[in-house]
């Protein structure tokens, strides 16, 4: 391959993964995904991408414009795709076939499908249709766009992020509890967003007592620029209550949306209180079995917005991907509330080790993503 073809790939692609992005609030529990399809003289045809499960995938849209623009469509053509074309009949028909219908003579692809029923399987159904395919071109970012479903695939539990708003001595909240605003409104932004990619909301039984929490995606407070639904998809939220103590007048069991309670007590589900039993380990609930029930629930992504208590037994036991902490120019003092409670460490060896990804300034305040030791997150 020369060059200039190589050169012409990774362009093309990079328009692709852009359109994927354009879905990471809305295709949960599907990937995202963009395609871009161009003519035999590296014109654009088409794009799309997938916007939501159980409406056409990226490539259908990107066909449709292909066939829109001239009356051969995508015949001869090439298009690049993010992640592998499905081979198999889900809720829509397989995009590998659907390339094939459309006679392109090329397939570019960033990566294959960690799905076991697609995994290699639409790359072959390309090949044997005489098609060109090409793989690994951009496959770290297209990796980037779907962090939860490819961890899910792999492991059957969700991506795990979470969130922390500290001062400079790393305390959540004063003596008293009060920690509204630690932050401000453009870190509250930011975290707005990540409720919206995120699939489900997870907290604690302390929080919901502490401040009747919504959870949801506030869409003024979000200021979408492009969402691509008429409403708002809003994540699940999930409440750790071991002993479902919990009275059920609290706002995110009244609202309408899909509250699950994740208890060791056995509960009859009924269309307004919905349970996951677990069992216990150590006296609380196995936070491991926890990450399993929401894998099983095709949960690809899980923001936690919760106290020391469980933002703590989560890294201590290895199930944190990422630490997102928004840190603001305040001092709360030694007596106030320290962002995670974590065991009496005698040696700096038996620490939670983090690594910096990212760094950068929100408004007043600084954004921190860690991730934790490779040892701690398989743990």
């Amino acid at each position: 391959m020369n060059h200039a073809t190589v050169k012409n790939d990774y362009f093309w692609m990079a328009k692709a993964i852009q359109l994927a992005q354009k879905g990471r609030f809305t295709t949960s529990p599907n990937p995202r995904v963009g395609c871009v399809i161009i003519d035999e003289n590296n014109q654009l045809l088409g794009q799309g991408y997938h916007i939501q499960a159980g409406t056409p995938h990226a490539e259908v849209h990107a066909l449709k414009q292909a066939a829109s623009a001239r009356a051969e469509g995508a015949k001869r053509a090439t298009a690049y795709v993010t992640l592998e074309p499905c081979s198999h009949f889900g809720r829509t028909p397989p995009c590998a076939l659907a390339l094939v219908k459309a006679q392109v003579s090329r397939v570019v692809i960033a990566m294959t499908d960690p799905n076991p029923n697609v995994c290699g399987k639409g790359i072959s159904i390309l090949q044997e249709a005489g098609i060109e395919v090409v793989s690994e071109v951009m496959a770290a970012e297209a990796a980037a766009l779907n962090p939860g479903f490819i961890k899910r695939m792999l492991t059957g539990k969700p991506f795990v992020r979470v969130k922390l708003g500290i001062s400079v001595d790393g305390k959540i909240a004063l003596q008293n509890g009060v920690s509204q605003w630690i932050t401000g409104p453009e870190a509250r932004r930011d975290v707005q967003h990540y409720r919206a990619q995120s699939c489900v909301v997870l907290t604690g039984s302390g929080t919901v007592e502490a401040d009747n929490p919504s959870l949801l995606v506030r869409e003024k407070e979000a200021q979408f620029d492009d969402y691509p639904l008429e409403q708002i998809r809003q994540p699940a939220r999930v409440v750790v209550d071991n002993k479902s103590r919990l009275e059920r007048d609290f706002t995110l069991f009244n609202d309408g949306n899909v509250t699950l309670t994740a208890t060791s007590v056995t509960h009859p589900d009924t269309a307004t209180q919905q349970y996951l039993q677990l069992d216990e380990k150590d006296g609380k609930l196995d936070l491991h079995a926890l990450m399993s029930a929401l894998g099983d629930k095709q949960y690809n992504e899980v923001w936690v917005e919760a106290g020391p208590g469980l933002a703590g037994a989560l890294l201590n036991e290895g199930l944190v991907d990422e630490l997102i902490c928004y840190q603001a120019p305040k001092l709360l003092g030694d007596k106030g509330i320290s962002m995670v409670n974590l065991p009496a460490f005698t040696a700096l060896n038996q620490s939670i080790s983090l690594s910096l990804i990212e760094n950068r300034q929100v408004g007043n305040d600084i954004k921190l993503i860690f991730r934790p030791s490779v040892a701690k997150t398989l743990g």
